[in-house]
């Protein structure tokens, strides 16, 4: 019985329809961007929308609907929200911007004896566009989670 309680937490499981939308939509817009399908999408991190910033940012207005805004667990949600975010937009972009570089430096040494090594993934980190709508989409589905089933 205890296993089956998962399905009805209020708090994780509009988190959890928030990262698997963003991840959805990446792939969606990759098509209408490429039109191809790439499926690998769904599992990597970067692009648009932040599937991080969608997750946490579910799980934080849940736990406000939930529990209040007011209460202290809402103030740790929104902390660690802020820096999920934070790290989003700023640490993992940074790294990105560095394999960027480090993949050009890679094709400048190598032009006419391209390496067998692969290349460093540079989508990594998010723009604050990105993380702002991985916000919105977290305020979103958990509000209307919150409004159908409770």
């Amino acid at each position: 019985m205890a296993l089956f309680a998962i399905f009805s937490n209020y708090i994780l499981i509009p988190a959890l329809i928030s990262w698997s939308i963003a991840q959805v939509v990446k792939v969606l817009l990759e098509y209408f961007h490429s039109h191809c399908w790439d499926w690998s999408l769904l599992f990597r991190a970067g692009g648009m929308p932040s599937s991080h910033t969608a997750l946490i940012t579910g799980m934080t207005h849940a736990l406000g609907l939930e529990l209040g805004f007011d209460s202290p667990v809402y103030a740790v949600g929104f902390v660690l929200s802020m820096v999920v975010i934070y790290d989003a937009t700023g640490i993992r972009r940074q790294a990105g911007r560095h394999a960027k570089i480090i993949n050009q430096m890679i094709t400048d040494l190598t032009s006419g004896h391209p390496l067998k090594e692969e290349m460093l993934r540079e989508v990594l980190g998010h723009t604050p566009l990105e993380a702002l709508a991985g916000v919105l989409l977290g305020l979103v589905v958990s509000q209307a989670y919150w409004l159908i089933f409770r």
